[in-house]
């Protein structure tokens, strides 16, 4: 999923830099203070979780990689503007000192990989909570379904930007069939290791998980309740 150098043609990354630009710039304004307001660990962790889930790399027939994407992940624990953020991070820090996508279509990769989870994950996660029970194992469960539609809108997104812009010279078919296939095993494949991961950081710390917030709140009221009534 991470386009290499010379996969699109020059329009085609220029317009996914300015989308990233604008996307990311948005995201820099919404988190201001979220970090020095504790949250450095919940980005330290969700970073380094998008980093270990993108880089186990399968070669496939349209002359990229794929590769789970971690991303709904990272919304999920984040919320959609820190952690779009911190996926466009890492996803600049492979392309400059790793290797893994193009410094060129970096701000396509950025779109893909980052901006793509708080835009369709974030949202539908979102939403699965509210029409779940007020449990945790449902906070797991809306966070893998809505990573397995998040990998398949970003599979989607990619063969529609090489049918656009594709400049490797392979056809077209090609790279839709391979590109669709594929990531269609990693859609489920990641829907499972986020939904367990979800479950797993709620049940050792609630509070890093953004997506759980209206759980954690959920016991304030209690003491309130008990506390006029207590009379002598």
């Amino acid at each position: 999923m991470n386009i290499p150098d010379g996969f699109v043609n020059l329009p085609t990354s220029a317009a996914g830099a300015v989308v990233a630009c604008a996307g990311v710039a948005i995201c820099v304004r919404r988190t201001a203070g979220d970090l020095v307001g504790g949250r450095l660990p919940a980005a330290g962790l969700a970073g380094a979780w998008f980093l270990l889930m993108t880089a186990p790399l399968v070669p496939i027939a349209a002359g990229t990689d794929s590769h789970l994407l971690g991303g709904t992940l990272a919304v999920t624990l984040l919320g959609p503007y820190l952690g779009a953020l911190v996926c466009a991070l890492v996803t600049l820090i492979q392309a400059v000192f790793i290797g893994d996508g193009g410094v060129s279509a970096l701000g396509v990769n950025i779109v893909n990989l980052a901006l793509v989870p708080a835009l369709v994950g974030h949202p539908l996660a979102a939403g699965l909570r509210r029409l779940l029970p007020r449990r945790p194992w449902a906070v797991a469960i809306a966070a893998g379904g809505a990573a397995v539609v998040s990998v398949a809108s970003a599979a989607l997104l990619f063969s529609g930007e090489y049918a656009i812009g594709g400049a490797a010279g392979i056809p077209l078919g090609t790279v839709v069939t391979s590109t669709l296939v594929a990531y269609s095993v990693v859609a489920l494949v990641e829907g499972v290791v986020t939904g367990l991961l979800v479950r797993a950081v709620y049940a050792a710390r609630p509070d890093l998980v953004w997506l759980a917030r209206p759980l954690r709140k959920a016991p304030v009221a209690a003491p309130e309740q008990r506390s006029g009534p207590d009379e002598r």
